[in-house]
């Protein structure tokens, strides 16, 4: 076994990245009984509490910049549930770049860190989901090459598209500058308003810019009860829950589906 990682980005903030990773985490987690790690390499650490809220962990006693200064990933993994662990962020993480920049001399070193310390925990899972600022950093660059695939997340407004061309256009960069193997697994829209005209041509537009196979049929709709989980977090117990629960469900048949596909295509390579 070893772990198809996704990174999960977008160079636009507030689109719903973070949402979208703890979620697919949680249900492949939980509704597909899939060994899962989500590793937080944003500083300000909202996936990682919205985790811990979700599962009652009252404290994190270590985070990634302490795997990433010890040399050791696993000595950071949490356990969060039977099939779900969680390598947690937080403020301090801000100077990643200022150890990098200490430790190696070699671009493609600094870029190259996570992927090497990721490499030997990749057989203890089936998916690896990593979550990033929405930043062209040492984040982004790191989790690029540390990926097997990136998906989008598209917030339905202009600004969310063009940080989705830029994400794009920055990945072919690392590609073709670094040698960096990772594939689009598609573009997720985010509705801002179920139904609204401006949801829909942001959509449209998608489609017309990444292709209509690159797009997600499924969509992560607008829904009181996703907002309500941060506070809460998650939670599985009336119809409200059930219907965002199933929103994610469906994004993670259709990442199935994908994922399907690009093995198919490499086999007859």
């Amino acid at each position: 076994m070893s772990a198809k990682t996704i990174v999960v980005g977008n160079f636009k903030g507030g689109v719903g990245k973070t949402k979208v990773s703890v979620m697919t985490s949680w249900e492949y987690s939980t509704v597909y009984n899939k060994k899962v790690l989500l590793i937080d390499m944003d500083p300000q650490g909202n996936a990682s509490t919205m985790i811990a809220r979700s599962a009652g962990i009252q404290t994190i006693d270590k985070t990634i910049f302490d795997g990433f200064k010890s040399g050791d990933l696993s000595s950071v993994v949490m356990k969060v549930t039977e099939n779900l662990d969680l390598i947690p962020a937080a403020v301090s993480f801000k100077n990643f770049s200022k150890f990098l920049y200490s430790e190696f001399k070699e671009d493609i070193d600094q870029i190259s860190y996570m992927k090497k310390l990721l490499e030997p925990l990749k057989k203890d899972y089936d998916y690896i989901f990593i979550d990033v600022p929405p930043t062209i950093s040492d984040y982004s660059d790191n989790a690029m090459m540390a990926a097997d695939y990136v998906l989008i997340i598209l917030q339905a407004q202009e600004l969310s598209l063009e940080g989705a061309e830029t994400y794009v256009s920055y990945l072919q960069f690392i590609t073709d500058e670094y040698n960096a193997d990772i594939q689009v697994l598609g573009v997720l829209p985010v509705l801002l308003r179920a139904g609204g005209r401006v949801d829909q041509i942001t959509v449209e537009r998608a489609i017309e810019l990444f292709g209509e196979d690159n797009v997600f049929k499924n969509v992560i709709k607008h829904l009181e009860r996703l907002k309500a989980w941060d506070i809460t977090g998650i939670k599985n117990v009336d119809h409200h829950d059930k219907k965002a629960h199933q929103i994610f469900i469906d994004v993670v048949d259709e990442i199935e589906e994908k994922l399907a596909h690009f093995e198919e295509v490499g086999r007859h390579e």
